[in-house]
């Protein structure tokens, strides 16, 4: 295989556009079907765990389950002042309906796994679905009315999610979460408990689970306006893919094929294994490209609505530079300069802009664009705005 055709395959499972939902980290079975159960006796394990249940599930009374318990007390005394035969059959059927709706709440969890599947990326403002997938190892019994209570760091307070329906034996079904970040930053999203009223509405079980994540929020897009755009460059209108760009660029990535695409652009060995027509995206030439440098040092930026709108705006600029083929490279502070070549550079990019924070000590020099042209930083413009400057040339202001 030719050095074109490593570098194709290499990209092939790179052709992803940029902001596409990807699946988070972290990412695990978790529940009680997930631990290895030991085989033998098994009922003397069952009697220990109703006799002696186990640290974290817990089990308490919903106001019908109160009140049934205070209408047997009050049947129990009347059946011992009266020594009615009758009223001590009728407190030995709510006793025992009861105790059945605690047995039967218990196995309702056994062996249930769960897990919480995030889709990355998360913006600051906009609306994401995430999801709570429940599987069922039983072999013979389904598992009711589950509903999970979820919760992020920032947020109003935890959320109930209900699983719709029951979950058959051997099926695993998903809820939805649906949430708003409020901020840019980490965020820690996480399932926090299990809870089922299964089966009579009187016992409420609640399985602590504790399992979470730390996801990065991007920041919102800004609108932001051009005064002097580099060559080639367009901000947004509509397109988010490049074009094929000439033969001498690098490599960026594999898309499919389009009408008005040259066929010259076709890759005919990834086309045949993936058996579907896929073109070439070639990057631009460098001399040509854009080398966005972020400083973010305390000193500059000491007002903080100040310093999230440069997050917004390096980082809207920095996809609308990307679809355009403009991007070249990257770099944040005294750090290295990060080349672009795909749409994971640029994602790895935005996932550092939602850690930054502003650095202390003075202002540092800005970046040497090198031999090419091209460099772009950024300046405060006033007490809320902000100004981006391509060869100390004013380029866009938001």
């Amino acid at each position: 295989m030719g050095e074109d055709a490593a570098k194709a395959a290499r990209l092939e499972g790179e052709r992803r556009p940029l902001g596409v939902a990807r699946d988070g980290a972290g990412l695990e079975w978790h529940g009680a079907g997930h631990r290895h159960r030991k085989r033998g006796r098994r009922w003397r394990r069952i009697l220990w765990a109703l006799l002696l249940p186990p640290r974290g599930p817990r089990m308490g009374l919903t106001l019908p389950g109160a009140l049934l318990v205070a209408l047997a007390l009050a049947i129990g005394g009347a059946a011992y002042n009266t020594s009615n035969n009758i009223l001590f059959i009728t407190l030995s059927l709510l006793l025992s309906c009861l105790l059945l709706s605690g047995v039967l709440a218990w196995l309702n969890f056994s062996r249930l796994r769960w897990r919480l599947r995030v889709r990355l990326p998360l913006r600051k403002g906009m609306e994401h679905s995430l999801m709570v997938e429940v599987r069922n190892d039983k072999q013979f019994a389904p598992a009711y009315a589950l509903a999970f209570e979820c919760a992020a760091t920032g947020g109003a307070g935890p959320v109930m999610v209900a699983l719709p329906g029951r979950l058959d034996p051997g099926a695993q079904a998903s809820a939805e979460w649906r949430l708003r970040p409020a901020r840019r930053g980490l965020l820690r999203v996480e399932l926090v408990a299990a809870v089922s009223v299964f089966p009579f509405g009187f016992v409420r079980k609640v399985v602590g689970i504790g399992q979470g994540q730390e996801v990065p929020v991007w920041p919102a897009a800004v609108a932001y306006q051009t005064c002097h755009n580099p060559p080639g460059w367009r901000p947004r209108a509509g397109a988010r893919r490049g074009t094929a760009g000439p033969r001498g660029g690098d490599l960026r990535a594999l898309r499919r094929y389009a009408p008005g695409d040259p066929p010259r652009a076709v890759h005919w060995k990834a086309s045949a294994r993936a058996r579907r027509l896929l073109v070439r995206e070639f990057s631009p030439e460098l001399d040509d490209g854009v080398l966005l440098s972020l400083q973010p040092p305390a000193e500059r930026w000491p007002r903080a609505e100040q310093f999230e709108l440069l997050c917004g705006l390096a980082a809207t600029l920095a996809e609308d530079l990307f679809h355009a083929g403009r991007l070249r490279a990257t770099v944040i502070g005294d750090g290295p300069v990060q080349p672009v070549r795909g749409a994971r550079d640029v994602e790895a990019f935005l996932d550092q802009i939602a850690r930054l924070e502003p650095a202390p000590g003075p202002a540092r020099p800005e970046p040497s664009g090198g031999p090419r042209p091209g460099l772009m930083t950024f300046a405060p413009d006033g007490a809320r705005g902000v100004i981006a400057y391509v060869d100390g040339i004013k380029t866009a202001t938001a």
